[in-house]
């Protein structure tokens, strides 16, 4: 089971073994943490989803790309639910985590950095996206050794951190 931290920060910047994408399911770039990471990336990110995932992929899978010209060596690309589109299945959202870090696996990955999942402009409610992103993290049963959950504001950083401290 991975040792899981919490961070404030820009996931594109993170020094990591492979980053994790919130990505929608045609696997051509977007907005958010998708949009930021095809733009720090460069096109070599775009270029090999086109090739990987030619007819996109489901929600709750996940599967790896190049990084580009990021710091890490690979992006885990996984499509999260949108909860504002009536995608309100918990177990879509956890399987995300758990697809995610069974790829990191597969790629021999030992740092991974994760976004917080479908809680943006999918509008996942943030406690519970927290709460699903600890629970399935910390109990995964993978030879990942750490996880970084990277919040992008002080207010997500916090709330992060207290899920974390509670032990949720």
């Amino acid at each position: 089971m991975p040792t899981l931290t919490a961070i404030q920060g820009d996931i594109t910047q993170q020094d990591v073994d492979a980053i994790v994408n919130a990505a929608n399911s045609a696997m051509r770039g977007g907005g958010g943490v998708d949009g930021a990471i095809h733009r720090a990336g460069g096109p070599a990110i775009l270029r090999d989803c086109i090739e990987r995932f030619p007819d996109g992929l489901a929600t709750g899978d996940a599967g790896w790309t190049t990084a580009g010209e990021l710091p890490a060596q690979w992006v885990i690309h996984t499509v999260g639910p949108n909860y504002n589109a009536g995608q309100r299945d918990r177990a879509l959202l956890e399987s995300c985590y758990r697809r995610a870090l069974q790829v990191a696996d597969e790629l021999g990955v030992r740092t991974v950095a994760f976004p917080l999942i479908s809680s943006g402009i999918y509008g996942w409610p943030q406690d519970d996206a927290i709460a699903a992103a600890i629970e399935t993290i910390t109990t995964a049963d993978v030879d990942v050794e750490q996880v970084v959950l990277v919040a992008f504001d002080a207010a997500t950083y916090d709330a992060v951190c207290t899920q974390l401290d509670s032990g949720t």
